[in-house]
C-alpha cells in the first residue's frame, strides 16, 4: 500500500468516525406538530424585533407585506418542499451540496453560522435592556452592563443546550407561550383600546406615508429591519430527524408559524409606533418603553415587573433554536472534513458540545462592538444589518440550490412532489421571488439609516463592506482545510 493510499484510508476512517458518533447517539425525542410550530415561531417571531421595525412608522406595513411575499413565504415553502423530498437530510449544507458540490455547501453553512454569531449580541442586548427595567432602567444605556449580560446569558444558554434537544425544545415552547405570545397580545390589545378610545397617535395612514418613496433611500432601510425579523425559518429543518412523520408535520407547523408571525409582527410594531415618536424609540429598550407607557396610561403600573419578566423569558426561549441549529449544520461540514475531527465530538445527549463552546467564545468577542461603537443604537443597528447581509448571501445559495435540485429531479416519482407549490412553474416562481427579496435586502443594507448618527454615507458603506468581506473570508479557510486533508 502506497503512502497516498494509507493517508486516504486514515482520512476515510476519520470521516467514518465522525459520522459514527452522530449516528450512534441520535436523540430519541420525537417532535409533534405543536412543539415544532412553537419552536419555529419562537426562533423567528420576537417581541425584540418590534422597536427596530416601528421606527419606520406606517410604511412598515408595505415592507412587512413585501418581505413576507418575497422572502418569508418563499423561504418557508422552499424549505418545506426540500424537506418533504429529502426528509432524512435537511439543512442548507445538504441541499447546496447536492446542487453545487461540497465547497459551495461549506461556504453556505459558514455564512449561516457566522451570521448567528453576529446576531446573538443584538437579541441579548434586548435581554439586558429588559432586565434593566427590573433593576434600574438607566442601566439600559450602560455599555459595560450590556456586554456583561450578553456574555453571561449566552454562556448559560449554551450550558442548557448541552443537555439535549428534548430539554431545549420543552424550554423553548414554554418560553414562547409565556414570554412572546402573552406580552405581544397584551401590547396589541392595549393599542387597539388606545385607538378606539380616541387617543392621539403618531401614525398617518395616508398613501404618501404608507408607500415608500424611491427618491429617499432611508425609507427602504426599513426593509433590512423587516428581513432581520424574518430570518431563520429554514433552521427548523435540522430537527426533521427528530420529528414525527416529518413530510406531514413540518409543512403544517411551518404554515401555522408563518401566519402567526405575519399578524403579530405588523400589529405589534404599529402598537409601538402609535404612541412613541420614531426618533424617541430605543432599539434596545423600546418594547419596555411601550409597555411602560401603556400600563401607566391605564394605571396598571403594578403589572410592569411581571411583563418585563415574561418578555425576558420569551427572549431567552427564542435563542434556543438559534444556538443549536447552526451548530448542527456546521457539524455536517466537519463530517465532510471541512473542519478538524475535533469539532465532531458529541456529548452523551448527542449535542455538538465543542462547537457550542467555540461559538460561545466568538460571541464573547463580538459583544465588544457595544463598547467600540459611538452609541448603543448604532451598535445594535450595525450588528443587525451585518448579520442580515451575511444571511441574505446564504439565502441566494439556498434558492439557487432549490431551483437546481427541483429541475434536476423533476421527473422523480416521489409521493410528496405533487404537494409542492403546483409543480415546476410554481416552484420556479417561488425561488425567483426569494432571490428578488434577498437581493433587494442586500442592496438597501448598504444605506445608512438616519438613526446611525456617526460618519457619512460612505463611511457606513465601507463599514458594511469590510464587515462582510472580513466575516466571509474565513469560509474560504474551510475549503483550504478540506483540500489539505485530502492531499
Amino acid at each position: 500500500m502506497t503512502n497516498a493510499e494509507q493517508h486516504d484510508k486514515v482520512e476515510d476512517s476519520r470521516t467514518r468516525f465522525c459520522k459514527a458518533i452522530t449516528m450512534t447517539k441520535k436523540s430519541i425525542a420525537q417532535l409533534t406538530l405543536l412543539p415544532l410550530a412553537m419552536l419555529i415561531t419562537g426562533s423567528i417571531d420576537s417581541i425584540r424585533c418590534l422597536p427596530g421595525i416601528a421606527i419606520f412608522g406606517s410604511s412598515l406595513i408595505f415592507f412587512a407585506v413585501f418581505a413576507a411575499f418575497f422572502f418569508l413565504l418563499p423561504t418557508g415553502l422552499v424549505s418545506a418542499a426540500l424537506t418533504m423530498i429529502h426528509p432524512e437530510e435537511g439543512g442548507i449544507f445538504q441541499w447546496s451540496r447536492k446542487a453545487f458540490g461540497a465547497k459551495t455547501a461549506a461556504l453556505a453553512i459558514w455564512l449561516q453560522w457566522i451570521n448567528t454569531m453576529v446576531w446573538f449580541p443584538t437579541i441579548l442586548s434586548f435581554v439586558a435592556g429588559t432586565l434593566a427595567y427590573l433593576i434600574a432602567p438607566d442601566l439600559a444605556n450602560n455599555r459595560f452592563y450590556l456586554v456583561g449580560v450578553i456574555v453571561g446569558v449566552f454562556w448559560l444558554l449554551t450550558l442548557l443546550n448541552l443537555r439535549g434537544l428534548k430539554t431545549a425544545a420543552l424550554f423553548a415552547s414554554w418560553c414562547t407561550l409565556l414570554g412572546m405570545v402573552i406580552p405581544m397580545a397584551l401590547i396589541i390589545v392595549l393599542a387597539i383600546a388606545w385607538v378606539s378610545t380616541g387617543h392621539p397617535i403618531h401614525l398617518q395612514f395616508t398613501t404618501d406615508a404608507m408607500l415608500p418613496s424611491l427618491k429617499t433611500s432611508n425609507h427602504w432601510v426599513s426593509l433590512t429591519a423587516i428581513m432581520a425579523a424574518y430570518l431563520g425559518i429554514e433552521l427548523a429543518t435540522v430537527h426533521v430527524p427528530q420529528t414525527k412523520d416529518p413530510a406531514r408535520t413540518f409543512p403544517r407547523a411551518l404554515t401555522l408559524s408563518v401566519i402567526f408571525i405575519m399578524i403579530t409582527m405588523i400589529l405589534g410594531s404599529l402598537a409601538i409606533a402609535a404612541i412613541i415618536p420614531a426618533d424617541h424609540i430605543n432599539l434596545v429598550a423600546g418594547t419596555m418603553q411601550t409597555i411602560h407607557y401603556y400600563l401607566h396610561s391605564y394605571h396598571l403600573d403594578f403589572l410592569q415587573p411581571l411583563l418585563a419578566l415574561l418578555v425576558l423569558i420569551g427572549s431567552l426561549g427564542g435563542m434556543i433554536n438559534w444556538l443549536i441549529s447552526p451548530a448542527k449544520g456546521l457539524l455536517q461540514a466537519a463530517e465532510d472534513r471541512f473542519l478538524p475531527p475535533f469539532f465532531c465530538k458529541h456529548n452523551a445527549q448527542n449535542v455538538p458540545s465543542r462547537l457550542l463552546i467555540a461559538q460561545a467564545i466568538i460571541v464573547t468577542l463580538i459583544a465588544a462592538a457595544f463598547v467600540l461603537m459611538p452609541s448603543i443604537n448604532a451598535s445594535y443597528w450595525w450588528l443587525t444589518d451585518l448579520s442580515t447581509q451575511l444571511y441574505m448571501i446564504m439565502y441566494l445559495i439556498l434558492f439557487a440550490s432549490a431551483a437546481v435540485l427541483f429541475w434536476r429531479y423533476h421527473h422523480s416519482p416521489h409521493p410528496n412532489r405533487k404537494l409542492i407549490l403546483g409543480g415546476r412553474f410554481g416552484f420556479t416562481v417561488c425561488c425567483a421571488m426569494g432571490v428578488i427579496g434577498s437581493l433587494a435586502s442586500i442592496v438597501v443594507g448598504f444605506f445608512r439609516p438616519d438613526s446611525f448618527a456617526s460618519g457619512s454615507e460612505w463611511h457606513y458603506f465601507l463599514l458594511m463592506l469590510f464587515g462582510l468581506i472580513g466575516l466571509s473570508l474565513p469560509g474560504l479557510l474551510l475549503w483550504w482545510h478540506a483540500h489539505r486533508a485530502k492531499v
